[in-house]
């Protein structure tokens, strides 16, 4: 098979309906494994969004590490400037923020290792759930600049997969995105079709698993999460979706929107960012196997990620609730029940 090539159209480029397939597919933008250097435009919203410059970076860079360097219970974290900027963007350059964050995250995916660890793409069922169309993000970024991650609800079965193989697709996907600097500026669109979702997907997961992924998911992983789009949600399972957002904070659930039709969604996200099949002109299949090609280049740099411990949660950091001081964070959780029973604290 020819090699597809990558396409990442920016927001300051062409993105007219009007073009056809083999304009867009010219119009070439290739993303390596790792941006040393922000594009114009990003660096421009970094400045305006994130307080960010060069003395303002390098300082909290500096910081950074040397906490890092000094923390006892730490081992093998990643020291470079991609790794920690990540952290330091989604927390526009508070270091303390960033540090917590960063601790949270190598705590969650050591409380969820069967979740969230060994993220290889070669792995059979994520893979095959690459292949099908469960998830994979457009190749051409949006109007602002953003990486858009498209769900397929229809190409997940879980008759064959399971809340493993599910959660693995999604965090291998955010992990590679978030190589590329300027998505760690832009941030993230989301779109799914919940299309023949049924309680069979629900049940895969038991209710304190699945709430505790999504609130401790957006305080661990440094995504900045800018628009959520969804199409085709049941109505007899708009309880998940109550369930789900009101697991997020207010800021988050404020950007949830769902569509009747595809009409609604060209209307709210240019179709040229979609699949052909939902009114783009690029073919999911070409669109994932430009992805497929991104994840072999970054394939060593995110297995790599699990050399890094964190040896103690205590040094984590939570707001107690009752007299808002600081208390010592557990890992410890209670994996049982199902969603037939959403009894979550």
């Amino acid at each position: 098979m020819a090699a597809t090539r990558v396409i990442m159209m920016r927001p300051w480029e062409n993105n007219s309906a009007d073009g056809d397939e083999d304009e867009i597919a010219n119009n070439v933008k290739p993303e390596g494994i790792c941006n040393i250097l922000l594009s114009e435009e990003a660096a421009k919203v970094a400045s305006r969004e994130l307080r960010e410059d060069e003395s303002t970076k390098q300082q909290a860079l500096d910081q950074f590490i040397e906490w890092i360097n000094k923390n006892p219970d730490l081992k093998d974290c990643r020291t470079d400037n991609n790794f920690l900027l990540r952290f330091l963007r989604v927390k526009k350059f508070s270091v303390l923020m960033a540090q917590q964050m960063l601790l949270k995250y190598l705590n969650l995916r050591q409380t969820f290792p069967q979740l969230l660890m060994n993220l290889d793409y070669l792995h059979t069922p994520v893979l095959q759930l690459i292949d099908k169309g469960y998830l994979f993000p457009s190749p051409i970024r949006d109007k602002k600049g953003r990486r858009v991650v498209i769900g397929i609800a229809a190409n997940f079965d879980p008759q064959q997969y399971n809340c493993e193989d599910m959660a693995k697709v999604h965090m291998l996907t955010y992990e590679a995105l978030l190589e590329e600097e300027d998505t760690q500026v832009f941030g993230f669109t989301h779109f799914g079709d919940f299309r023949t979702m049924s309680t069979a997907h629900v049940t895969l997961w038991s209710p304190t698993v699945f709430a505790t992924i999504f609130k401790w998911g957006e305080q661990s992983v440094p995504m900045r999460h800018k628009e959520v789009h969804f199409i085709n949600v049941p109505s007899a399972l708009k309880y998940v979706y109550d369930f789900t957002r009101s697991r997020l904070s207010q800021k988050i659930r404020d950007r949830f929107t769902i569509h009747g039709n595809l009409s609604e969604l060209h209307s709210k996200l240019d179709p040229n960012i979609l699949p052909k099949e939902y009114g783009g002109v690029i073919p999911m299949a070409q669109m994932i196997e430009t992805w497929k090609q991104q994840l072999a280049e970054k394939r060593e740099r995110i297995m790599a990620l699990d050399q890094m411990k964190l040896l103690d949660n205590k040094c984590i950091l939570k707001k107690d609730g009752n007299n808002n001081k600081n208390k010592t964070a557990t890992s410890s959780l209670s994996i049982t029940g199902s969603f037939r029973k959403l009894e979550v604290d």
